[in-house]
Parts: C-alpha cells; sequence; structure tokens
C-alpha cells in the first residue's frame, strides 16, 4: 500500500460549513469542468446547493484532458504535473494504485473522472455546453445577486451566483517578432508529441516548466536544441535522496517558518542537486520569479543536447541572431511565451483584463458584484488542487450567508496592498501579475474568512 504525504494545509480541509447555516438551495452555475470547478460543485452539491457545471467540451479534467475537444488543453503527451501524488491530491480522495509518484496527464484525468463521480458531480455536468455571456440581472446597492448565464443555444438561465473556473491557460501571449519567423513557428499551447520534429533544428523561447519540458522532449534527435532564458532562473529537481521535491519541501512550507529561511533553504538544497545555475548557462536571478520544476533539462544541458542562450535580438527569415551576437538558422521555432487571461464572456463593465490582471479581493471576489466569483486565475508555488479547494470553501461560506465580505472600498484597499507586495518581490511581468505564494495565500485566505465569518455574526446579533 502507498503512503501518501499531504501537506499541513490539506490536512482538515473536509470539515463541515463554519457558521450555523449548513445548508442551501441556492442556484450555482460553475463554468468548467476542470479541477477547480470540480472541487467547487462537490463542495457546493454537500451543502445542498443547486448546481449546474457548464463545460463546452465533452470530458471532464480541463487541461488535463489530452487533446480534449473542448479546444482549450495545452496538454502534450508527455507532460506530468510538478508535485508529488501525495501532495496533488484533494484532501478527502487518494490517487488509485496506478498512478505514478509524478502523475502524468492520463492518471490526472483517470482521477478527476473518478473526483467527479464519487462525490456525484457528472449528473450536474452540461457537456458540449458553452456559456457565451454572464450578466448581472440585479442591482447591486439594493437587491440580492441574480445572474442570467446565456448559452450557446440562446436560451438564458438565471442563477443566485455564478463561479468561473474556465483557468487562464488558453489564450497564447504572441510576441509578434517571433511569428514573424521563416520556418515552422508555434506557441507551446499547440505542442502535443515530439515526433514531427525529428531531425529538425529547434529554437525553444522560455525557461518555464513548458518550455524545458518540450526542449528535453525534442532535444535527443534534433541536430540542434536552443533553450532561450531571457531572465534567470531556479530549476527546481523532481526528486532529491530518492524521494520527491516537493515531499521534502513540504516540511519547511509552514506559516511559522520566516519566508527568507523558508526561500533560503529550497535555494540551498537546489544548489546540492544541481549546482550554481549560472554553470549550466542561465542568468543569475536578480529578481524572484516563478521557479521552474524539471527532472531533465539540466542534464540536457551537462550533455549539451541543449544549449542555453539569453535572449533573441532579431528574426530574418529563418535565422535567429541571438543577443550574444551569433546567427543560427532554425527549422522550427517554440514560443513557450505565456498565457493572457481571457474571459471573453464577461461584460467589461463587469470585469475587464488589463495588464493580465484581475482586481479580484483574495484572487476570487470582483467588489462591486456580489454573486459573482473567478477560481484558479494565479500561478502559485504548489499544487493547485489543494488551494482550490481552499478557495471553494471560502466561497461556500459566503454562499451559505455565514461570511459576509467587507465594503467594496476595504477590497479595493486589500487589493492594491496585495498589488503592492507582489510588485515589490517579483519580477514586472504579465506571468507575475497572478502569482501567489501559497503559504501566505492560505493564510490569508485563513484570516480574511475569519474576519467575514465574525462579521456575519456580528450582523445576525445586531438584527
Amino acid at each position: 500500500m502507498t503512503t501518501e504525504t499531504q501537506s499541513a494545509f490539506q490536512r482538515g480541509l473536509a470539515g463541515p460549513p463554519a457558521g450555523p447555516n449548513q445548508r442551501s438551495d441556492k442556484r450555482v452555475a460553475v463554468i468548467g469542468a476542470g479541477a477547480c470547478g470540480l472541487a467547487n460543485a462537490k463542495y457546493l452539491l454537500a451543502s445542498g446547493f443547486d448546481v449546474s457545471v457548464f463545460e463546452i467540451g465533452s470530458q471532464i479534467g480541463g487541461m488535463w484532458c489530452y487533446r480534449n475537444d473542448n479546444g482549450r488543453s495545452s496538454a502534450y503527451r508527455t507532460l506530468h504535473i510538478n508535485t508529488s501524488r501525495g501532495v496533488t491530491r484533494f484532501s478527502d480522495l487518494p490517487f488509485d494504485e496506478e498512478t505514478q509518484p509524478f502523475p502524468d496527464h492520463v492518471d490526472m484525468h483517470r482521477y478527476l473522472v473518478r473526483y467527479a463521480e464519487h462525490f456525484n458531480v457528472t449528473p450536474c455536468i452540461r457537456f458540449n455546453t458553452t456559456a457565451r455571456q454572464i450578466h448581472p440581472a440585479f442591482d447591486p446597492a439594493r437587491e440580492q445577486s441574480k445572474w442570467e448565464v446565456e448559452l450557446d443555444n440562446g436560451a438564458v438561465e438565471t442563477f443566485d451566483a455564478v463561479i468561473v473556473a474556465s483557468g487562464h491557460l488558453t489564450k497564447p501571449m504572441e510576441v509578434p517578432e517571433f511569428q514573424a519567423f521563416g520556418g515552422e513557428y508555434l506557441h507551446s499551447h499547440a505542442y502535443r508529441e515530439p515526433e514531427p520534429y525529428v531531425g529538425k533544428r529547434i529554437c525553444v523561447v522560455g525557461v518555464g516548466n513548458s518550455a524545458c519540458d518540450i526542449a528535453s522532449d525534442v532535444c535527443v534527435t534534433a541536430p540542434r536544441c536552443v533553450l532561450v532564458a531571457r531572465s534567470g532562473v531556479v530549476v527546481l529537481p523532481k526528486l532529491m535522496f530518492g524521494r520527491a521535491f516537493t515531499d521534502i519541501t513540504a516540511k519547511i512550507q509552514r506559516p511559522w517558518i520566516p519566508r527568507a529561511l523558508r526561500r533560503r533553504l529550497v535555494k540551498f538544497l537546489v544548489w546540492l542537486a544541481h549546482g550554481d545555475m549560472a554553470d549550466l548557462g542561465f542568468k543569475p536571478p536578480t529578481e524572484l520569479t516563478h521557479v521552474t520544476s524539471n527532472a531533465t533539462v539540466c542534464t540536457d544541458i551537462a550533455y549539451r543536447r541543449i544549449e542555453v542562450k539569453h535572449g533573441i535580438e532579431a528574426v530574418n527569415g529563418k535565422t535567429l541572431r541571438f543577443v550574444d551576437g551569433n546567427e543560427e538558422e532554425f527549422d522550427v521555432l517554440i514560443a513557450a511565451t505565456g498565457y493572457e487571461i481571457d474571459l471573453d464572456f464577461m461584460p467589461p463593465e463587469v470585469l475587464k483584463v488589463e495588464g493580465n490582471e484581475l482586481d479580484l479581493y483574495m484572487r476570487i471576489a470582483p467588489p462591486e458584484w456580489p454573486g459573482l466569483f473567478l477560481q484558479g486565475f494565479f500561478n502559485t508555488d504548489t499544487a493547485l488542487n489543494m488551494v482550490f479547494e481552499h478557495q471553494a470553501r471560502w466561497v461556500r461560506e459566503i454562499l451559505l450567508d455565514n461570511a459576509a465580505l467587507p465594503s467594496p472600498a476595504d477590497m479595493h484597499a486589500a487589493i492594491a496592498d496585495r498589488k503592492a507586495w507582489y510588485a515589490s518581490q517579483y519580477k514586472h511581468t504579465p506571468r507575475h501579475t497572478i502569482e501567489e505564494e501559497h503559504v501566505r495565500y492560505l493564510s490569508d485566505l485563513a484570516k480574511t474568512l475569519k474576519a467575514m465569518l465574525a462579521s456575519a455574526d456580528s450582523r445576525r446579533g445586531a438584527a
């Protein structure tokens, strides 16, 4: 029997509602049947809510369904999740025994299908159904929230609340200069398998998880493979001392351990595994960035299957001129340049995406619009499923009327403070506008929920 180690944050997640209201018959729409949407539906169904999950494709699992017919998944054939199975699992359902120590997309898809069936979420999913428009049908200053969801068949349905869990890894963030490449160009979102690139000279732009995975995928059969790392990076190993690296670091991810000490310990462990990143050709990190996790890219660089470059200065047909002055001709340019948040079904007067940022209280609630919640629109340094559960429980308490959101002014102030803190810590790029360190974030979710529970209790007492 396999033992799965859960983080401290995961243990105890499956508790009952925190306030006096245990049940509700409100109607709630959930947009998306990926991991985030399923977690929300599960928690709401357990409290009696009438839940409808709208999924534009025919499959459960979102991005973890390889070749998902919803057209939104960026999964490639060799994709594995970066965290171990013990850290990745939801709190109340273990992986089956067939699952690898680092689940691949097949394991993840099978698990999410089983999760939906186990908690009776599947009957609530409306497959092949697109939410074309979401708009308010109430005056937020005077009325209870009512939201209309317009479907692709023209039908309009009314809900008390809407939870958007459609994800933020669907619309590629393109660089026009790279699109002008004279050979074969693609964004990493379109990459699926290495066979079409056998024998070709390949340049991969980016140093995130997808970029490193793809470079390691294609380098073994490519006569030339270059990885363009435009910024400094820390590459976490997958295994260390025979154990999953995330199982080791989970031991130090505690709120009572100072953040600076946690970062130094992780940096030391990475140095033990890989040595100095500069020796592999990477720039020394001068600002905090989202970490990369990869099992093989450092070895591929050491074996000279991959060469690291620091930037592309010009594109001329199939020739790339790098910032070091060297020019080379390539057959394929793969841009792993990130994604833009895409909410084309949301009216701009309700919520705008500006600079790849969303003004959401605790990355969830738009201050002026009660009953609307967005979840999963962030990057973090741990398994997403655990964070989805915390977000789902936070929203559930609000929808049960156990917790009361702060005033719009207070929420805007908190949003500004959060933005300022991350801007002071991380590199200024679109990717890092949605960065969240999970220890800080989950602690803040707990603090804000406690305050909202107290506020609702005070209002009930006054009434």
